[in-house]
């Protein structure tokens, strides 16, 4: 359902010195553009795009773009002094659960080290009043029940992605509590649900992977479809995101760990959402697995997010047939020759419009 929560105050960003990790990546182009668009002066620092395309290609950069690895400590901290951030949001991260498999030290060591290389950094940054690190939904231990996860769950992880995440929540909870608090710095994890939108190209994603079969006219293959998983707009985490830290500039004793996503009950299939991808899309042939092909992953995952509704009042603002229908929507105007730029503003002024 849709329903009114809150969202970013254009005032409260304008002017402010944000450090963005992972401007690079799909959520942190449109974070990047969403902050510039009310004032912020962004400087980001994230790997070079692996998608081709990539959204950070298509969006205008932000005041200040470093394409640096965050698992160099001395290099991240040149950076962190020169952008003398106010706010400090943490998105860069090896972010797929397939890929960790494939190479789990450089996971745990970007997932890991990397943030508390930027924690590190933030004690030497007196600028800094404010640190949103961004995990996952998946940094519970997953028992595979149909109950949604509380924040005070225990934090587990069967895959090197999900485990990585789980280390990170310590990492970060270890330095607010022994250096950050002290120094008032407020610090707080996001755990957010699978993130849907327009302009994600990465490779293992489910609509990404959708959009790139039925525009070369091949079927889809969908290895586990009754998959469940907390579908949620990109805007909305993004949204949710800016909101926590406004609050903990105002009020530091909000520190601690936040779930964003649907309401508990929307957690959806793989097979729900492709069959709305598909109708959106107008076209496209899927060929469903029986959910035995390829490594682990967990079969059902479900957030509760009342803490955020009731502490942050964020509330979701698109149900998932609206969201799941404007990210092919997107994709299709933008393979029809629609500007990219001009695409994703209209969704943020459609989003914060939104009743």
């Amino acid at each position: 359902m849709t329903m009114n929560g809150a969202l970013p105050n254009h005032g409260f960003w304008r002017g402010k010195n944000v450090l963005l990790t992972g401007h690079t990546g799909f959520k942190g182009a449109w974070l990047s553009l969403w902050l510039t668009k009310m004032g912020a002066h962004v400087t980001g620092v994230g790997l070079p795009p692996t998608a081709e395309p990539s959204l950070h290609s298509l969006l205008p950069a932000p005041s200040n773009s470093y394409l640096q690895d965050i698992r160099d400590k001395s290099e991240l901290l040149v950076i962190g002094k020169a952008a003398s951030p106010d706010i400090i949001l943490h998105l860069a991260a090896q972010a797929l659960v397939r890929p960790s498999y494939d190479d789990p030290v450089g996971t745990f060591e970007t997932n890991v080290i990397g943030t508390a290389n930027l924690l590190e950094c933030t004690r030497h940054l007196p600028s800094a009043r404010v640190v949103v690190v961004v995990t996952t939904d998946k940094v519970y231990q997953n028992l595979e029940h149909p109950f949604p996860y509380r924040e005070n769950d225990h934090l587990g992880g069967h895959d090197p992605y999900s485990a990585s995440k789980a280390a990170c929540e310590l990492v970060v909870a270890s330095y607010r509590e022994s250096f950050l608090k002290e120094a008032e710095v407020a610090v707080a994890t996001a755990r957010a649900g699978n993130v849907i939108g327009g302009g994600d190209w990465s490779v293992d994603r489910l609509l990404p992977d959708a959009v790139r079969a039925w525009q070369s006219n091949t079927p889809l293959h969908v290895r586990r479809p009754e998959a469940r998983r907390p579908w949620q707009h990109v805007l909305e985490p993004l949204s949710a995101y800016l909101v926590l830290a406004e609050r903990l500039w105002e009020e530091p004793q909000l520190a601690g760990s936040y779930n964003f996503g649907p309401v508990s009950h929307e957690a959806a299939s793989e097979h729900k959402v492709i069959e709305i991808a598909r109708s959106a899309f107008g076209r496209g042939d899927v060929v469903y697995g029986d959910g035995t092909e390829g490594p682990h992953e967990a079969g059902w995952l479900a957030l509760e997010t009342a803490k955020a509704r009731h502490v942050l009042n964020v509330a979701p603002r698109w149900t998932l047939n609206q969201a799941i229908t404007r990210t092919m929507t997107w994709y299709r105007d933008q393979a029809q020759g629609a500007d990219a730029y001009g695409l994703c503003e209209a969704e943020i002024s459609d989003f914060e419009a939104a009743a």
